[in-house]
């Protein structure tokens, strides 16, 4: 049982991918990083050293820090963080307690260098409908919640992307794009090793939207009316992906939590 300024990996896990995640900070040490580089999806890596510098950014945020076994580091750097006024716990058994649990980890090697904010730039075609918001909702989500995501004019994409340090994605000829059958989303879920059940299961509705195979899931159809309807709505790329995020919110709720609820109207006990 965790302590009351602790969280436990199955409290954590619940949160992750969710909208109500909180911010993760991995304080391991380098030896420990090195060891093993895979991360909790969506934490970043602050010094522990430099806590005094970096905690008043943190304000207002709800803070989970982990280190290698949830001891001395994590316990600590939450400690100060609750002293700067952040609302901080650290991870009952840090990562060793996450990796041994099975639960999911990140492979952070193929992420574009972060920019001085420490955010990943991300660059691709403007007019998004399926694949080019289902990929920022799943690095928002789950690799990087401060990235920052350009759309930009087909043909100048690649440019962007070499001009302001961005990983392009979803167009011809990219790392990040689609291969064979399956479409990027599909892609970056096996890059990262995001491999759960539900975002396999979401991988396989965006790629029937994405790709004109409805016949692969039933939902797709569903997934793509929505996504052209809100290309419709919003002039602004931007918006439109602020506007979406609910929506593959609501998608991955499903796949994770709902896949055997049916709805039950009319009442078949019911009498005319």
């Amino acid at each position: 049982m965790p302590s009351p300024t602790e969280i436990s990996v199955s409290q954590l896990a619940r949160l992750i991918g969710t909208p109500d995640a909180p911010t993760l900070i991995d304080v391991r040490i380098d030896g420990d990083f090195a060891a093993d580089p895979r991360q909790i999806p969506g934490a970043h890596r602050r010094d522990f050293r430099s806590v005094a510098e970096w905690a008043p950014r943190y304000i207002g945020q709800k803070v989970v820090v982990s280190c290698h076994k949830g001891l001395k580091l994590s316990q600590g750097v939450a400690a100060w963080l609750r002293h700067a006024g952040v609302e901080a716990s650290s991870l009952e058994g840090g990562f060793v307690g996450w990796s041994e649990a099975r639960e999911m980890l990140l492979k952070p090697d193929k992420l574009p260098p972060p920019d001085a904010s420490g955010r990943t730039i991300w660059v691709t075609r403007a007019r998004p409908k399926v694949d080019r918001i289902a990929c920022p909702w799943l690095i928002r989500r789950f690799v990087d919640p401060t990235a920052v995501f350009l759309f930009v004019a087909p043909a100048e994409v690649e440019a962007v992307a070499e001009k302001f340090g961005a990983a392009a994605f979803d167009i011809d000829d990219v790392f990040w794009s689609h291969r064979g059958e399956n479409c990027t989303f599909n892609t970056m879920i096996t890059e990262f090793g995001l491999t759960s059940p539900a975002l396999l299961r979401l991988a396989t509705i965006v790629r029937a939207a994405d790709t004109a195979r409805p016949d692969l899931a039933p939902q797709a159809a569903g997934l793509l009316a929505a996504s052209l309807g809100l290309s419709r709505m919003f002039r602004d790329d931007l918006a439109q992906l602020d506007a979406a995020m609910v929506l593959y919110d609501a998608f991955y709720r499903w796949c994770r939590d709902a896949t055997e609820e049916t709805h039950n109207w009319p009442n078949p006990g019911a009498k005319g």
